[in-house]
């Protein structure tokens, strides 16, 4: 699994011109899958992904979790499937996408990790499998990482 994490004072996901999935200040992760992906990688990055350090603590250093960040009330998450993270870009210069998990395979995976969060976070705002979406945000810092299970 392959997550792209920003730290945001604002994000939003719409389709249709119909936003569907709104946070203020948290993460919005893109989420990628691959076929090799199982219900252990997806804990395993649940994991990572709640208790990473993104947040700044007073002493201006990226100690605090989603969590910690927000005084245990917890900050937001956007949870955004796209397939295109997991594209092999090596060679040429047209992505192949044989890397990524099929359309099925995915989406049940990106069901299973919401499933995950909620269970372990709370529930989360998230994008639509499989639709043209318009995802905007507004990155703090900017900070971004690219995450592997």
């Amino acid at each position: 699994m392959i997550c792209l994490l920003q730290r945001v004072t604002h994000g939003s996901v719409s389709v249709s011109n119909e936003t569907i999935g709104q946070i203020s200040s948290g993460l919005v992760v893109l989420c990628g899958f691959q076929p090799h992906d199982t219900t252990e990688s997806l804990e395993k990055m649940a994991h990572k992904l709640l208790h990473y350090r993104v947040f700044s603590d007073e002493d201006d250093k990226m100690n605090l979790n989603l969590q910690q960040a927000f005084s245990g009330k917890g900050g937001d998450l956007l949870l955004v499937p796209q397939f295109t993270l997991a594209a092999d870009t090596k060679k040429g210069l047209r992505p192949s996408f044989h890397t990524s998990a099929s359309p099925d395979l995915a989406h049940n995976l990106f069901n299973e990790f919401v499933a995950l969060i909620t269970l372990k976070f709370g529930p989360p705002q998230t994008g639509k499998f499989g639709a043209n979406m318009q995802v905007s945000l507004i990155n703090d810092g900017p900070v971004t990482f690219w995450l592997e299970t």
